[in-house]
Parts: structure tokens; sequence; C-alpha cells
């Protein structure tokens, strides 16, 4: 994928496979992002906009820091992604209580019902994206991502605990 052979050959076989695979990943996730955006139109969402509220309920109230932190993403990106789903009437950004300073992002009714409507159509949209896989490949998939992920935020935390 993408790597000329003079390439691979000077990285060898282990590194190309690594570089390949790292453009595979890129080329997939835009892939998926594209189709999962279309699916989210009607609703007026985008896929970073569903994943900031995937992370809201998982995360009971959570700033906007650690959201973005949840999501590998910036601050700034976060807030751009809360407020357009606050105007939307998804979220609601609220002070902290304990410190007025911090922002804090909780759901709405209107997104709870959302999901609830979209649910099942989506989870079954992304099991045939998925539906090639055996069940044991689709378990090695996740186990091998989740790995990877844990390897990239190490590399790209500095010494302060703070991400590239």
């Amino acid at each position: 994928m993408g790597l000329p052979a003079a390439d691979a050959a000077a990285l060898g076989e282990d590194a190309a496979t690594r570089i390949r695979t790292f453009r595979l990943i890129i080329v997939l996730a835009q892939e998926l992002r594209t189709h999962m955006d279309q699916l989210l139109r009607e609703d007026d969402l985008t896929t970073q906009q569903a994943a900031l509220v995937t992370v809201i309920d998982a995360v009971n109230q959570p700033s906007i820091g650690q959201a973005a932190e949840a999501l590998g993403t910036t601050h700034q990106n976060v807030k751009q992604l809360a407020n357009a789903l606050q105007r939307k009437g998804f979220i609601r950004i609220t002070a902290d209580p304990a410190d007025r300073r911090i922002r804090r992002l909780t759901t709405t009714p209107h997104s709870d019902a959302t999901w609830q409507r979209r649910s099942d159509a989506d989870q079954q949209r992304v099991l045939e994206w998925f539906g090639q896989l055996t069940a044991t490949e689709a378990q090695d998939l996740f186990r091998l991502l989740l790995k990877a992920q844990k390897s990239v935020r190490a590399v790209t935390t500095d010494d302060s605990g703070h991400s590239d």
C-alpha cells in the first residue's frame, strides 16, 4: 500500500509492513469516516460529533480537556465540536460547580432520543462493514488496535504527561 519497492527494500520487510499498516489504517479510517458521515447526515451530525457524544455518555460529565484526551485530539477541536452540538441541541456545556473555569459536557434528552432511534441501524451497518472478519479475527483486530493505540499514545506523550 503506497510504498515503493525501493523504499520497502531499504526499510526491510518488518519496517515496510509497519509503514504499510499505518498507511492502510489511515486510508481505512478516512473511508469509514466518510461512510459514517453519510449515514449521520440525515440528523445533521458528523462522525467526530458522534464520537464526542459517545465519550460524553461514557464519561460522566467530562470536562472539555477530558473529552479531548479520550478522543486523542485538542481542547480547541473538542470545544468547536461541543459548540456545534450544543447549537443542535445534542449537549449542554455548563460551568463546573467547583471550578467555574472548567466546562462540563452533558448530553440532552434530544441526543438520547436520536441515538435510541439510530442505534440498531447504525450498529447493523458497522457489522456489515466488518462482516468479512471471523469472530476470532474481529477479536484479534480489536486487541491489536488497542495495543497500537497504547503504543502511539506512549510515544506521543511528553515527560509532563501532555500529548503532542
